[in-house]
């Protein structure tokens, strides 16, 4: 049995084109992870092909693909399907769009995994061995405890700034309006053990014989206890890291000081708007502009530099935003400003909302990247 995992081209991470070079490129888990859940006992042959920095063969051998896809590479997605499914190869897909629409992605594929894969995707390979392959697959349980490692082995390191990636945590805690993640997946997280995790990056340091790392965690502090564990667990690692996190990471001084003694080096941190009245309307009340400067300088002090995401185009926003936000940058010392349009993903409160008052300009996915306008 042969099997494709594919992850399809976007604007941003694009094979030869992308406006993102390699060294803002990290290795996603994705891939990696599907090809180590595939079940051993059906015998497989398992190839995964990264489009943002390479090209998928057109003659690709395989007797199922799996494709993941986000809104802005659905589009890439579907029409990569349907070429294949052409060629009679049955094709899955899944990921944050497909669990977004998953009616309409299953009408360009064989099957559709919605939600988390842990569980279903080993059945639904099983399930294809033996030919009662489903329409439609829905993670019921997530348990994230002694999961096999993500196949590292099969990435080139030289195609990426790093290819040492991982999660502790799935999940956030928050209900922006904006936010993919609370449509996706509800606003319950889910928690590795930090055994698990301190297993993992030894193994990365022992393969790697390198201790940088990056945690993709949509949010490594939104449980705080968890988080403090953690930290204080890496403690003896000597690593140095890079994660996602909140503005309330500086209002915990014991979990700053754990994340800095950690190994943290740096943290993306979404600050996206300068107007309390917007911050409010899009449910994210927690940040507040009053304390920006304060927060940037706590985590200085730290030795933490900071990626700072702002998006433009929030109701409220006028022609001042973008001066006054680069000033802000400019001024506060943000290490790494990272600027978007706002996008209203599908099924999200925004965009639903956004569709009600007739405001959506477009429903072309390709154009959903966080670089256009589409309301």
């Amino acid at each position: 049995m042969k099997i494709a995992l594919i992850s399809p081209r976007g604007p941003l991470y694009k094979h030869k084109k992308g406006i993102w070079k390699k060294s803002l490129r990290y290795a996603p888990l994705t891939l990696t992870s599907l090809a180590s859940l595939v079940p051993k006992e059906i015998n497989a042959k398992v190839e995964i092909y990264d489009e943002g920095i390479e090209d998928i063969p057109y003659n690709l051998d395989a007797d199922l693909i799996g494709i993941s896809a986000i809104t802005g590479t659905s589009s890439r997605a579907y029409k990569l399907a349907n070429y294949f499914r052409n060629k009679g190869i049955t094709v899955v897909l899944g990921g944050v769009h497909p669990t977004l629409v998953p009616e309409e992605a299953a009408k360009y594929a064989d099957s559709v995994v919605v939600g988390y894969a842990e569980q279903t995707w080993p059945q639904l390979l099983r399930d294809f061995k033996q030919g009662t392959l489903q329409k439609m697959y829905k993670e019921k349980n997530i348990n994230l405890s002694d999961l096999p490692l993500p196949r590292r082995d099969m990435l080139r390191p030289r195609d990426y700034l790093t290819i040492n990636t991982l999660e502790a945590t799935r999940g956030c805690v928050h209900r922006c309006d904006f936010c993919v993640v609370n449509a996706a997946w509800g606003s319950k997280p889910f928690q590795k053990p930090i055994s698990d995790v301190v297993k993992e990056i030894e193994s990365i340091i022992e393969i790697s014989n390198k201790r940088k790392l990056i945690f993709l965690d949509l949010n490594l502090i939104a449980d705080k206890k968890y988080a403090k564990e953690l930290f204080s667990a890496l403690i003896s690692l000597n690593v140095r890291w890079f994660g996602l996190s909140t503005v309330m990471i500086a209002w915990d001084d014991e979990l700053l000081d754990l994340a800095s003694k950690s190994g943290c080096n740096g943290l993306l941190i979404g600050f996206e708007s300068l107007s309390e009245e917007t911050l409010a309307k899009t449910s994210k009340k927690f940040n507040s502009l009053k304390d920006y400067y304060k927060i940037v300088d706590k985590l200085h002090e730290k030795g933490i530099a900071i990626m700072g995401c702002f998006v433009f185009g929030l109701d409220g926003d006028n022609k001042s935003v973008f001066k006054r936000t680069v000033d802000f940058c400019i001024k506060a010392k943000i290490d790494l400003p990272r600027f978007s349009i706002c996008t209203p993903y599908p099924s999200t409160s925004l965009f639903n909302r956004l569709k009600e008052e007739g405001r959506i300009l477009t429903e072309d996915w390709s154009l959903y990247d966080g670089q256009h306008v589409v309301f």
